[in-house]
């Protein structure tokens, strides 16, 4: 037991030191999927219990950022599990639309200047977020991980408990309404 324990590559790090060089991204992983600054707080005081409490369990299979990274994601999960929005809206109205013949009614198509432009303005990326943060927690922490976070369909699927093909759905969604939101705005000329 004690050999195993030294070969812990967190049991010798200290742990302040720990705290301090992983707590700017923890913040803001865990402020991106509860999408409320104050509770991604208690997310990461919450993992950073459960790491020093755990530690010694910690097998150094992967890296201890991906350890510590599944326990954060774990944490913000459990908060809006207990968490109940009553104001969370359908995001039904920003799928397409299909007429009587069940065919997809067009939406106009203005293009960018060019893609690559409008992908790495700041202004498009801090609209991006902003419409992220507005849809509903189910879809909007499915995209998040999967997207952003850039988990795989199994594993977002084993941390919120559902199945693949629910996480795919939830996923097809989530991206359908966020291009309804930014359709508009490409229209306007504001992106």
């Amino acid at each position: 037991m004690q050999q195993e324990l030294n070969d812990n590559p967190l049991i010798a790090v200290d742990f302040e030191g720990l705290v301090r060089a992983n707590i700017g991204w923890m913040l803001g992983l865990a402020g991106r999927i509860l999408n409320d600054h104050d509770l991604a707080k208690d997310a990461v005081q919450l993992a950073f219990s459960k790491i020093h409490l755990k530690i010694d369990q910690f097998e150094g299979r992967s890296h201890p950022k991906t350890w510590m990274h599944r326990i954060v994601v774990n944490e913000a999960l459990m908060i809006l599990r207990k968490k109940k929005r009553a104001n969370e809206q359908s995001i039904d109205q920003l799928l397409p639309s299909f007429d009587a013949r069940g065919m997809r009614v067009p939406v106009p198509h203005v293009t960018a200047e060019t893609s690559e432009t409008a992908l790495h303005s700041k202004q498009t990326v801090s609209i991006v977020r902003e419409l992220i943060s507005e849809l509903p927690d189910a879809y909007r922490v499915v995209l998040q991980l999967r997207d952003i976070e850039e988990m795989t369909t199994a594993e977002v699927s084993d941390f919120l408990e559902i199945t693949e093909t629910n996480v795919k759905v939830r996923l097809h969604r989530a991206r359908t309404a966020l291009k309804s939101l930014l359709e508009p705005m490409f229209y306007d000329g504001q992106i």
